[in-house]
């Protein structure tokens, strides 16, 4: 096994290079949130929108990685094994979605894909793809729970060469020595989206909370600070009043947004980082006695349940955080191991749900 591993590596790290060129063309998505009652629902609506696309923001620009930089040797994709580490238990559409998404599409292209799950459990994260290396994987698609502490990961990968393709969330490494590309949204964007429609759905005056997602990675950093500097830059009377996370769990959202009632019940307004913490949200207020628009909640991802809460009247309005990454994630590996060069940021493009489109665009959920 010694022997195959530097083939290995440069295989997979040819792989990745690629990918972002090739990425910019094809098209799939990211997104996060929680159901319970809708994973066989979604289970449908993710298998009708498996090849939905994302589109890469800017096909041109940033910088790129390929073979001769990371290290590695060209290869052919269909001749490697691909790892692929989840982070979070698909009892979360987001999830259900992305695995589904990262299968069929391995599937299509005849590429072995060996899988795991973490559970959401970090320390279980990091032995998964420990595990995953020691199983022969020649390159690495990780959807990390956490963006530190991925260093035994880094330097297993590194010694044989792995090269390692993050969806949704980054790691805190450097790009092009300790993993190839990132492909995910512009979550700072989607934080300002988020405060767009918070401030229309408002009018840009009132008391609003921040279901805040799960601590120590990026999305939620980067989600918060792009809507609280779009509401200090628009609306300046519409005033951030609570934060507290919910971890993007829609049982934490719920209680956290019992305790927010009860300390403030006249709340304007509620954001919340991913879809499964509003509909947490939705719930509590529900058990309060509030009726549909009482608070105007907005919220991140994109499911099915989420919009159907627009439809509902519950939820002012849903950023898109699209979850497909199977087709852009594999072109990004092929036109690696080919020898083209890829984005080490690959930024998508995500739409977005409001009372206007909702109704209409409720199959496009996942």
């Amino acid at each position: 096994m010694t022997q195959t591993v530097p083939h290995r590596r440069t295989a997979s790290r040819a792989l990745l290079a690629a990918g972002l060129v090739a990425s910019l063309a094809l098209a799939t998505g990211c997104a996060k949130s929680e159901d319970d009652n809708n994973a066989s629902d979604k289970g449908s609506s993710s298998a009708a929108n498996e090849n939905a696309g994302q589109e890469v923001a800017s096909p041109d620009g940033g910088k790129t990685c390929d073979i001769a930089a990371f290290g590695g040797e060209k290869a052919d994709l269909k001749s490697a094994t691909v790892g692929f580490s989840q982070s979070e238990k698909e009892a979360n559409p987001f999830r259900i979605a992305e695995t589904a998404s990262l299968k069929a599409e391995a599937k299509k292209r005849g590429v072995k894909l060996l899988t795991a799950n973490a559970q959401s459990q970090f320390s279980k994260q990091i032995s998964d793809v420990q595990d995953l290396i020691s199983k022969g994987a020649d390159l690495l698609v990780i959807a990390p729970l956490n963006s530190d502490g991925w260093e035994p990961v880094l330097r297993a990968a590194g010694a044989k060469h792995i090269p390692i393709v993050t969806v949704d969330r980054k790691i805190n490494a450097t790009a092009c020595k300790d993993y190839v590309s990132f492909i995910g949204s512009d979550f700072v964007e989607q934080g300002k989206r988020a405060a767009d429609q918070m401030i229309e759905a408002t009018g840009g005056k009132g008391t609003i909370a921040i279901l805040l997602g799960a601590a120590g990675n990026n999305v939620t950093t980067e989600r918060t600070k792009g809507f609280e500097d779009r509401i200090k830059e628009k609306a300046p009377d519409l005033k951030v009043v609570f934060k507290q996370t919910g971890e993007f769990a829609r049982e934490k959202g719920q209680q956290v947004t019992e305790q927010l009632i009860q300390s403030k019940p006249d709340i304007t307004g509620i954001y919340a980082e991913n879809d499964e913490m509003g509909l947490g949200a939705v719930n509590a207020l529900k058990g309060a006695g509030k009726k549909a628009g009482d608070v105007k909640i907005v919220t991140v991802d994109g499911t099915r349940n989420a919009v159907q809460g627009i439809v509902d009247g519950w939820i002012s309005g849903v950023i898109e955080s699209n979850p497909r990454f199977g087709p852009l994630a594999f072109q990004t590996l092929d036109s690696f191991t080919k020898g083209d060069k890829v984005g080490q940021d690959i930024v998508i493009k995500d739409s977005a749900y409001t009372k206007d489109n909702a109704e209409s665009d409720l199959s496009k959920a996942y």
